[in-house]
């Protein structure tokens, strides 16, 4: 379990207790809606995997994100300019050309010479275009003001331009036109000329074009065709140059980190943006819809830019490239409740027990297993919730009474943990012996699993990487959760069935829960022993390579004993606790660039378990592109 201090989202816990509106036992909107309208959205927190309020189970998130997955798409303030907008919903392509093998060594300063020569020929064409849509956009804008800032712009690319001649002379490389021209470099400039000269969808060319504003239109799709690039580099400058030592004066690619980084780059990738905000106040939503698939697609085309560089050496992105098939088994382990879902899984199984409670009050049925009201449910809920607060509290703060580690000291953790294993186990018998549990309709638990909203790309990754037939690959879910069936159907509404689950069992008498418990995984200790033993029955003459993804003081022994341990989210427990036993944390990209400064030839052993190193991110679209690149 795990304590979160911070108050629930009430629009993020309103909408997980919508997905229950359809569900059986609740055959009326009004019935329902007065249900959740009755519930506090205040009081007590319980834990990572449980947490009922003094009124009702609420579900915490430790670091708000934006509602995920598979049924909802992320929500941005409709004040955002549409710059900003599409910045904000394409930044899954960012964040994988960030990751990429070229951006990666080149932050490294481990960047094949030969490498960097090609890219900056691929980019010198490149830039030669971008600067030619300028100058179409800016003869196709009406406005004085938005000309004069296009020309500026367009002055700024022949400036880089020079820049790039002097990597030409500096690096000995060849001439854009005595380079052979990169497939993934043509297809970008054609798309950049092709909308600068009015060839999009349903959009006439620039000779036909009757009126300014027909005109106008073309330079803001130009606009909006050109504006990710700037942004992306400005984006990638800030990110590499953060890992730059202030001394250090040798890192080979230096120069072109400063530039992106500088303050007329920046200053010029955010006027491309104002600029492309004005040009579009005055559009039609189906003529933004365009701006917006625009934007996309030049994301998508810097991606492929950068994925097209030939390296010739080693990387250590992505992951699942240092697997080799005859060798090799790749292991994905997962924590579920609040590193794969938006809300504990506990607050869904405690509304239904609140809910169905209410029914029974009016009709119970002989056929029911005897259970208490809802009045008494909710107090013992309001009860167990106080009772486990401040047990939690007590238990870690003795974990943290002894000395501080010099260094990472993972037996003194495992022991430390014990404590917290034993107190997890109390509370879970308390939960039992307390009947709350007790009447929920197996069905019902099925449905709310399927209407469960999960982090945003946490299907897809389990998606993408089960059905990649060039891996071997096991993904196991490990979980604290009370009934495993409420997990297998959230993965299962998503397409998912190969996932293996280790959690806890509900026990059933005629499709209803009995209020007991078949006890699986109910602390650090038996997670710990379950990744243990899952490990040891895949032994087939393959070395395994290990990831485990969790968010919680009760994942600490299994994110340290993988070969990756990865934390989702910024859980104050976690770092807290860790950070006394000498767990050192690192944001994943930083730890990425260190390991591929020390990457060679025949290393295989990059990533070893037990090394006290904790990578963190803040989302399943650093995940996947970590371990998958895609």
């Amino acid at each position: 379990m795990r304590l979160l201090f911070q108050k629930p989202a009430p629009q993020i816990l309103i909408r997980n207790l919508n997905t229950l509106s359809n569900l059986p036992f609740c055959n009326s909107n009004s019935f329902f809606k007065s249900s959740v309208s009755s519930l506090s959205l205040s009081g007590p927190d319980f834990s990572r995997r449980r947490r009922i309020s003094s009124s009702c189970p609420m579900a915490t998130v430790s670091t708000p994100k934006p509602p995920p997955a598979t049924t909802t798409t992320t929500k941005i303030d409709d004040g955002v300019g549409i710059a900003s907008k599409c910045w904000i919903k394409y930044r899954k392509e960012s964040t994988l050309s960030l990751y990429s093998p070229f951006v990666v060594s080149l932050a490294s300063g481990k960047l094949n010479v030969d490498a960097f020569r090609h890219y900056i020929a691929q980019d010198v064409y490149f830039l030669k275009a971008f600067a030619q849509a300028y100058e179409l956009a800016e003869e196709c804008a009406d406005d004085d003001d938005a000309k004069i800032g296009i020309n500026e712009l367009r002055k700024n690319v022949v400036q880089e331009l020079k820049m790039h001649n002097s990597f030409i002379q500096e690096w000995e490389t060849a001439p854009a036109k005595e380079s052979t021209l990169n497939p993934a470099t043509l297809k970008y400039t054609e798309f950049l000329l092709a909308t600068a000269s009015g060839k999009v969808e349903g959009v006439k060319a620039p000779g036909k074009l009757a009126t300014p504003f027909e005109k106008t239109k073309v330079a803001a799709y130009t606009l909006g065709a050109m504006t990710p690039c700037m942004r992306l580099y400005a984006f990638l400058g800030k990110e590499l140059q953060a890992l730059l030592d202030e001394s250090e004066s040798t890192h080979p690619y230096k120069k072109w980190i400063d530039n992106y980084y500088s303050d007329g780059f920046q200053a010029s990738a955010l006027q491309t943006e104002d600029l492309l905000d004005k040009l579009s106040v005055s559009l039609t939503g189906e003529e933004l819809d365009i701006i917006e698939k625009l934007y996309h697609q030049a994301m998508k085309l810097e991606l492929d830019f950068f994925l097209a560089q030939p390296l010739g050496q080693k990387t250590v992105v992505p992951l699942s490239k240092l697997h080799k098939e005859t060798k090799d088994q790749l292991i994905i382990f997962s924590d579920f409740d609040l590193t794969c879902t938006v809300v504990d899984s506990s607050a869904i199984l405690a509304q239904i027990a609140i809910i169905t409670a209410q029914k029974s009050d009016q009709s119970q049925l002989e056929t029911q297993i005897a259970r208490m009201s809802s009045a008494d449910l909710r107090s013992r809920w309001g009860f167990l919730s106080k009772q486990y607060t401040e047990e939690y509290e007590q238990c870690i703060e003795s974990i943290l009474v002894s000395d501080k580690a010099d260094k990472f000291d993972y037996e003194r953790l495992r022991n430390a943990l014990e404590q917290l294993s034993d107190f997890e186990k109390r509370a879970n018998l308390r939960v039992i012996e307390s009947g709350v549990l007790k009447g929920l309709n197996l069905e019902d638990i099925r449905r709310a699993g399927e209407r469960l909203i999960l982090q945003d790309g946490c299907i897809n990754f389990f998606k993408s990487i089960t059905g990649n037939k060039n891996l071997d690959v096991k993904v196991h879910i490990l979980s604290y959760c009370w009934c495993a069936d409420l997990i297998r159907s959230a993965f299962s509404a998503g397409g998912l069935n190969a996932l293996n689950v280790h959690a806890n069992e509900f026990t059933y008498e005629n499709s209803l829960s009995t209020g007991e418990i078949v006890k699986k995984v109910e602390s650090p200790i038996d997670k710990l022993k379950a990744f243990s033993d899952i490990l040891q029955n895949s032994s087939n003459n393959r070395r395994n390579l290990t990831v485990y993804i969790g968010d919680s003081v009760g994942d600490l022994l299994c994110l340290l004993e993988a070969d990756v341990g990865i934390v989702l989210g910024s859980s104050t427990s976690l770092r807290r606790v860790g950070s006394h036993f000498g767990v050192t944390f690192v944001p994943l990209f930083p730890g990425v660039v260190e390991k591929q400064k020390g990457c060679v030839e025949g290393n295989s052993a990059v990533w070893t378990g037990l090394s006290g190193i904790l990578y963190t991110v803040t989302s399943w679209a650093e995940i996947s592109a970590f371990i998958l690149g895609q």
